[in-house]
């Protein structure tokens, strides 16, 4: 448990310091975003877990496939506001479009030879 929680407070360090520094340096709280810290950090916890190096290169090359369908996210979000949308309905509509994003990719991967 206490192993959990740890992994937890990393995690929500992260996410608390991209939050602090984007409200003054936006650019630079999204550079941090960008990183893929928690992959990196999910794979380490995933190899401690279960030093296993198939599984390893099956979950990072998956979490390539699946990073693809969250960027049109990043593009209809900041139209969405630029133009005028509310907030929350752009956020919800970027939301919407990556979760129609990731089940064609669920859908089509295997059907193209990726195992997800």
């Amino acid at each position: 448990m206490l192993y959990f929680i740890l992994k937890a407070a990393i995690s929500g360090v992260i996410i608390a310091a991209i939050s602090t520094v984007s409200k003054r340096y936006p650019g630079v709280g999204a550079l941090i975003a960008s990183l893929p810290l928690i992959s990196v950090l999910g794979m380490i916890w995933l190899w401690r877990d279960r030093p296993n190096a198939a599984n390893l290169a099956d979950h990072a090359q998956a979490t390539f496939w699946f990073v693809l369908p969250s960027l049109p996210m990043f593009l209809v979000i900041p139209a969405m506001l630029k133009s005028g949308a509310n907030f929350w309905a752009a956020l919800i509509a970027g939301c919407f479009l990556t979760i129609v994003l990731y089940s064609l990719m669920v859908w089509l991967g295997p059907r193209f030879g990726l195992r997800l």
